[in-house]
């Protein structure tokens, strides 16, 4: 008859610590490759940037440059290219985004969580049930609407029919404006507050982690947005930064360093907007969990 070891309370805690260490181990290997993987492209568009034309072309492609030049970046803000241009078009959209989006998203969102109106809940899920619509079905709409307008080619028409708010927008905040106490709004209601102000000093203070969270996502969004500006404002004066880079790769000619250098000047101020809301990000993502 076969006799089996007993094994020690020592040597399960160390085949446990073990398995936990193996796991961590697979776990972080894992995320490594995901973020090497990630950062691949970033790194090989930084990397091209740098280059020149000729070196680009005969030296392969993840090659450091040598020697690093700028003169792709001079080249994008020189004639006839005028970079400086769709980068000021770009941020005044994105600030307009900014502000329309979250100002009628939070009112929305604030009206759709507290206040008492027939059919709020359907009104609600009808407008929620807006995203499964492919915003390509709206495109042709849309554009027959702003030409008929004379809104083509026209800051208008770039900002006016996306800047009332988005049903992402109103159902994030509405879920983490319903998550929060209701015995903190009794409280207000009782003390006097009207609605503006326990919007205003209650509400937003409550949520700014998920309120900064949404302003990256518009402006992450509205910053990247190439469909709807391509087609309502292809016009050379009114380009975003995103159909200025499309435009520097014609059919008949290559100019891959140039659009890189594009596509790392437009991504530069998305990283330093992260970096300055990453603190946020992280604690939106934390109460978003727990709730």
């Amino acid at each position: 008859m076969p006799t089996t070891t007993p094994t020690t309370p020592r040597a399960r805690t160390r085949s446990l610590s073990m398995s936990r260490a193996g796991a961590s181990l697979l776990t972080y290997a894992m995320l490594i490759a995901g973020a090497a993987l990630m950062l691949v492209p970033f790194i090989f568009s930084i990397m091209t940037a740098l280059k020149t034309p000729r070196q680009f072309a005969t030296t392969p492609a993840l090659s450091l440059p040598d020697p690093v030049t700028g003169e792709n970046f001079v080249t994008l803000f020189g004639e006839p290219y005028q970079f400086y241009v769709p980068i000021a078009i770009t941020a005044q959209v994105v600030i307009v985004m900014v502000v329309g989006q979250m100002f009628a998203s939070i009112l929305a969102a604030y009206a759709f969580s507290f206040l008492e109106f027939p059919g709020r809940d359907a009104i609600f899920w009808v407008y929620l049930a807006t995203l499964m619509v492919p915003a390509i079905v709206t495109i042709i709409p849309l554009y027959v609407m702003m030409t008929q307008m004379g809104w083509r080619n026209t800051f208008a028409g770039l900002v006016v029919p996306l800047m009332f708010g988005s049903p992402y927008a109103v159902f994030l905040l509405r879920e983490n404006f319903r998550s929060m106490p209701s015995e903190i709004m009794d409280a207000a209601r009782l003390d006097g507050a009207g609605t503006i102000r326990r919007l205003v000093a209650i509400v937003l203070p409550m949520n700014t982690p998920i309120l900064a969270t949404l302003l990256l996502i518009t402006v992450v969004t509205h910053w990247n947005n190439f469909m709807w500006p391509s087609i309502i404002a292809p016009a050379r004066e009114w380009r975003v930064i995103t159909v200025a880079t499309a435009a520097l790769q014609s059919q008949y000619e290559g100019n891959w360093t140039l659009v890189m250098a594009a596509t790392t000047i437009a991504l530069a101020p998305l990283l330093i907007l992260f970096v300055i809301f990453q603190d946020r990000i992280t604690q939106s993502l934390g109460v978003t969990g727990v709730r």
